[in-house]
C-alpha cells in the first residue's frame, strides 16, 4: 500500500511539473507569436478601414460583427452571435461636403450627429441669425424659406431635440418671453420717467435656448440649422428621440455642427446682413427596422473547469463621425489578438476563456447589460472580467488584491522580459465596494453584480502626447491615432495573462475584490 502511494505521489508530481512545463512553453510561443506575427493592427486595419464607423443599427456594425465571428471560428473557437437588443430603425452615414458661397469663400468643416436628417442632395440657400422673440420671428418669417439658420450655443455633440416634449417647452418659453417683454417696456417707461433723479430698474433676461423658434422655423422652411462646435468637432447621437423614431416619422431637419472659427466668420457676415450663400450636401441615410443587434462571443473551452469563466472583452461598437480607431478599436482588436495568439501557442485553457466584443456600448452599455441580465447563473462562476476601453497606450501594470498576489506575480513574471521599454509591475489594490450604478464602459456592467473587473493599468511610456480627449467621440478617432508598439504589446500581455488565470487551479478570490458594504447604524429612539 505505502509503495502505491508513493508511486501516485510521484506520479502525480510528474503530471504537475509535465503541466507546468508545457504552460511555460504556451507562454513562450505566445511572446513568439506576438513578436514576429502579431495581427493586432491588422485586425484593427479592417474595423476601421474596411468597415468604418460601427453605430449599431448600421451596415458597417453588421459587416464588422460577421466578420469578427468568422474570424473566432476561423481560429477554432466557439462562436456565438449574441443577440442583445434592437434599434427602430438604421441609419448609415455617407459623405458630406459644405462650402461658403463668397468673396472669401471656403470648403466648410462640420459634421451632424447620428440619427439626424441629410440634405436633399446638393442645397444652397441665404444665412440668417435664428429668431429670440416672437416680434423678431414675425419680422423675418417671410425671408426664413430656403434659409439656413446660425442658432445660439456651443455644440456637445448632441442634436437639438424636435420632440414634441421639447416643441411645447419652447413654446412655454416663447410665451414667458411675451409677458418679460411687457413687463420690460413698463420698466423701461418708469426708467425714463424717473430721469437721473431715481436709480435705474434693472431689465429682465429673456428666456433662451438654442433653436428656440425650432418647431416655427420648419414649418417656415428653412433648410436646416447651424451650431458653433470646437474643434476637434464632437458629435454624438439623437439619444432623446431614436427610441421613438420609425421610417414614417424620421428627423427632416439638418442639425449641422460647424468649425467655431468659420462660425465665428459666417455670424459676423449675418450680422453684417451681407448677401452670400452656403451649400451642403449631406448624405445622412435610413432604412426600415427593427435592426438587430448582437454581441460577438467566441470562447476557448476549459479543459478542466469548463463552466468557469475568465472574460476578456472590448467594445465593437464607435461612433461613425469617426472609425473607431481608438474607441474601442485599441480594446477590441488587441482581445481578438490576445485569443488567436492563445490558440495558435496550443494553449488549453483550464477554465473557459470567453471573448466577448459587445454591442452598443456609445448607447449606454446596451450589449454587456443585456448579457448580465440574461445570464445571471454564469456571474458567479466568473473569475476576472478583462475589459480593455481606454485608448491605445500600452498595458504595463495591474492592481491587485493582497489575497490574490501570489497567484498574480507568478503569472505576471513572463511579462517582464518581453520588452525591456515596457516594464510590467504588480501593484496592491485596496478594496472597494462594488458599484451601485454601472457607468463608463462595459466592465461596469459587470462589477454592479460583483463580478471581479481587474482592468490592465496603462500609460504613454514613450511619450507619444497622445491625448484621449482629442479623439473621445469626435472625427478624430481614427486608424492613424492609434499606436502600433503598444497594442501589440498589450494583445501579448493580455494572452498571458488572460491564460494564466485560466489556468489556475481555483477562482480568484472575489470576496476580497469588493469591499463589504457599511451599513448605517441607526440610534434608538428613547
Amino acid at each position: 500500500m505505502r509503495k502505491l502511494c508513493t508511486f501516485l505521489f510521484i506520479s502525480g508530481l510528474v503530471l504537475f511539473a509535465g503541466t507546468t512545463f508545457a504552460q511555460k512553453d504556451v507562454v513562450k510561443k505566445i511572446i513568439e507569436i506576438g513578436k514576429t506575427d502579431n495581427q493586432t493592427m491588422q485586425h484593427l486595419d479592417v474595423l476601421c478601414n474596411r468597415f468604418g464607423g460601427r453605430l449599431i443599427g448600421s451596415d458597417a456594425y453588421e459587416n464588422s460583427a460577421e466578420w469578427a465571428a468568422s474570424k473566432f471560428k476561423e481560429w477554432g473557437m466557439q462562436v456565438q452571435m449574441d443577440e442583445a437588443g434592437t434599434v427602430p430603425v438604421g441609419f448609415n452615414r455617407g459623405p458630406w461636403f459644405g462650402k461658403l458661397l463668397a468673396e472669401n469663400g471656403m470648403d466648410l468643416h462640420f459634421a451632424t450627429p447620428s440619427y439626424t436628417s441629410g440634405t436633399k442632395g446638393l442645397q444652397t440657400g441665404h444665412v440668417l441669425l435664428e429668431p429670440k422673440t416672437q416680434d423678431e420671428f414675425d419680422h423675418m418669417k417671410g425671408r426664413l424659406k430656403g434659409a439656413w439658420v446660425l442658432i445660439t450655443g456651443k455644440s456637445e455633440g448632441w442634436p437639438i431635440d424636435f420632440s414634441e416634449k421639447a416643441n411645447h417647452r419652447r413654446d412655454s418659453l416663447i410665451a414667458a418671453n411675451i409677458d418679460i417683454r411687457k413687463k420690460n417696456h413698463d420698466i423701461e417707461d418708469a426708467n425714463k420717467k424717473a430721469g437721473d433723479s431715481l436709480p435705474k430698474k434693472e431689465l429682465i433676461t429673456l428666456a433662451d435656448e438654442p433653436a428656440l423658434f425650432y418647431k416655427q422655423m420648419k414649418d417656415a422652411g428653412i433648410l436646416g440649422i447651424i451650431q458653433s462646435a470646437p474643434v476637434p468637432i464632437r458629435v454624438l447621437y439623437d439619444r432623446k428621440n431614436i427610441d421613438s423614431m420609425t421610417f414614417e416619422n424620421l428627423p427632416t431637419l439638418p442639425d449641422i455642427k460647424l468649425d467655431e472659427h468659420q462660425y465665428s466668420t459666417i455670424e459676423q457676415m449675418a450680422k453684417e446682413r451681407r448677401n452670400f450663400f452656403l451649400e451642403f450636401d449631406i448624405r445622412n441615410h435610413f432604412k426600415p427596422g427593427p435592426i438587430k443587434y448582437y454581441n460577438v462571443i467566441g470562447s476557448i473551452a476549459g479543459s478542466k473547469y469548463p463552466d468557469e469563466i475568465v472574460m476578456m472583452s472590448g467594445h465593437l461598437d464607435a461612433y461613425d463621425v469617426g472609425t473607431g480607431g481608438v474607441d474601442d478599436g485599441s480594446g477590441a482588436t488587441p482581445t481578438m489578438e490576445a485569443a488567436r495568439m492563445i490558440l495558435k501557442a496550443g494553449g488549453k485553457p483550464k477554465r473557459t476563456i470567453m471573448v466577448c466584443l459587445w454591442a452598443g456600448e456609445e448607447f449606454g452599455l446596451l450589449g454587456s447589460k443585456s448579457w448580465v441580465k440574461r445570464n445571471p447563473e454564469k456571474l458567479v462562476k466568473i473569475s476576472n472580467m478583462f475589459n480593455r476601453d481606454g485608448g491605445p497606450t500600452v498595458a504595463n501594470s495591474l492592481s491587485v488584491p493582497d489575497a490574490w498576489w501570489d497567484d498574480m506575480e507568478k503569472i505576471c513574471e513572463p511579462l517582464t522580459d518581453i520588452n525591456s521599454d515596457f516594464p510590467f509591475t504588480l501593484k496592491k489594490r485596496e478594496s472597494k465596494p462594488k458599484p451601485k450604478v454601472a457607468g463608463g464602459t462595459d466592465s461596469g456592467s459587470f462589477a454592479v453584480e460583483g463580478v471581479p473587473t481587474m482592468t490592465f493599468g496603462t500609460e504613454d511610456t514613450k511619450g507619444y502626447n497622445f491625448n484621449y480627449g482629442e479623439i473621445w467621440h469626435t472625427e478624430r478617432d481614427l486608424y492613424n491615432k492609434s499606436i502600433a508598439e503598444y497594442q501589440e504589446h498589450t494583445s501579448i500581455v493580455t494572452a498571458i495573462v488572460v491564460l494564466g488565470v485560466a489556468n489556475l487551479d481555483h477562482l480568484l478570490t472575489k470576496d476580497v475584490y469588493y469591499s463589504p458594504e457599511k451599513i448605517e447604524e441607526k440610534p434608538l429612539n428613547k
